[in-house]
């Protein structure tokens, strides 16, 4: 298994240009199903969550290009071209669904084009239950007959899907996607109330209208889309990634270092740097870049993650890092998982003095962090190590980093570049 080793200390300066982003990226490869014309996308993340979503749309009949790399080489280039004009298989297996929770958004595509789907109950972190009944819920207001049969969603259309007025119970970014893209081939108008807000729903909006679609009120709770009888294909450029800016920005902080953060727009980051700058950071913004200057204290601030435009649950745990060599006590309250919580443990064995209460996180800075070996849970705890570790003193061992690499591309590389002693250790 391979390891992540960290010689911390190292205050870090340099430029980071931030990769596309995994969250976006994901939606619209599903999004390409809704068409039968080549779809090309760019700003592709090198991430595994990626090859993932790849090897599923391959299954289903996509045809599938990447910048002339060869997919078995776990490498994704910078643009990808999808055609899905010859779809023949509407399932989606449980040997790839298990390893990323996303495989559900091609559900709502499936089931728009071509009536049917057959989609296995999705995995994932296992960061708390995260049910799809909300997804379920809004295909069958829109037509579908849906039933779980042996671990699967049995999905049918007949006579196609129609528009409906849809109300969530809570905000969810995958429902509102889902729903988004199976709307947008609807006969009639569908609104969706309580809809996700998130940057990455105005960015799959806009790449559903690019390719014909009719959709106002995206980026707000109230979205309408008016359905069309076909999708045609489009160029479209994956935004940016927010959650990875707010980690590097994070690592210029807890290391008393500086980042330039390139590719990057300073509004979709503002409600983590407005955190930072409470903290002490010093952050200077620029049409598509940011500065972060750390400082030699760090004010301890209390978070309370919530829906966009609230503190991000995938944030969360890096902030506990930063929190945890903080001059004082800070409180973390999260509202979004329930099991998103266990990265303290392993903190803990690097120093940190943190005690939970349900879902709430009480941390007490202490003046230094030691290095240790630890254990990754998930995506954003395993990289909330790797902050940890760049601070702390001597070395740290990060095991089960299969996590990080759902989520970020060339970490040791970028980290590297900027003053970080990082090495990945490969398992033979």
């Amino acid at each position: 298994m391979d390891q992540i080793i960290i010689d911390g200390g190292i205050a870090l300066h340099g430029r980071i240009s931030v990769s596309g982003s995994k969250n976006a990226a994901l939606p619209l490869m599903a999004a390409s199903l809704l068409t039968k014309d080549t779809v090309i996308l760019s700003n592709i993340p090198q991430l595994a969550d990626v090859v993932t979503m790849s090897h599923l749309l391959i299954h289903h009949g996509t045809r599938l290009s990447v910048d002339g790399v060869n997919l078995d080489s776990k490498k994704i280039g910078r643009s990808i071209l999808l055609n899905s004009e010859k779809v023949n298989d509407f399932s989606a297996p449980y040997d790839i669904v298990r390893k990323m929770r996303a495989s559900v958004l091609v559900l709502g595509p499936l089931l728009a084009r071509f009536g049917q789907a057959r989609v296995s109950l999705p995995g994932g972190c296992a960061i708390g239950t995260r049910p799809i009944n909300m997804h379920l819920d809004a295909l069958k207001a829109l037509g579908a007959e849906i039933e779980i049969e042996e671990g699967y969603i049995e999905a049918r259309s007949k006579g196609g899907l129609k528009g409906a007025e849809i109300f969530f119970d809570k905000i969810s970014v995958g429902a509102t996607e889902n729903t988004l893209m199976a709307a947008s081939l609807a006969d009639g108008k569908t609104i969706i109330h309580n809809a996700a807000r998130e940057p990455e729903i105005v960015n799959l909006a806009n790449f559903l209208k690019a390719m014909g679609a009719k959709i106002n009120g995206e980026g707000t709770d109230k979205i309408e889309i008016e359905g069309v009888s076909e999708l045609h294909g489009a160029y479209f450029e994956v935004m940016s990634d927010r959650i990875e800016a707010g980690t590097y920005a994070i690592a210029a902080m807890i290391t008393g270092g500086e980042l330039q953060l390139d590719n990057i727009s300073p509004e979709d980051i503002s409600n983590i740097t407005d955190k930072l700058s409470q903290a002490g950071a010093e952050i200077i913004k620029y049409d598509n870049s940011v500065i972060v200057r750390g400082k030699n204290k760090i004010l301890p601030v209390d978070i309370s993650t919530g829906v966009f435009p609230s503190f991000p649950t995938d944030m969360q745990a890096q902030f506990m890092s930063l929190m945890s060599v903080a001059d004082g006590t800070s409180k973390i309250v999260e509202n979004i998982f329930e099991n998103r919580f266990m990265h303290v443990s392993e903190l803990a064995r690097m120093g940190a003095d943190i005690s939970v209460a349900g879902n709430s996180a009480v941390i007490r800075g202490v003046d230094k962090l030691k290095g240790a070996q630890v254990m990754a849970t998930d995506l954003r705890a395993s990289v909330s190590l790797v902050l940890a570790g760049l601070v702390a003193q001597g070395k740290t061992s990060i095991s089960r980093i299969y996590h990080l690499d759902r989520g970020y591309e060339r970490i040791e590389d970028k980290l590297r570049m900027c003053g970080a002693r990082i090495t990945r250790i490969f398992s033979n």
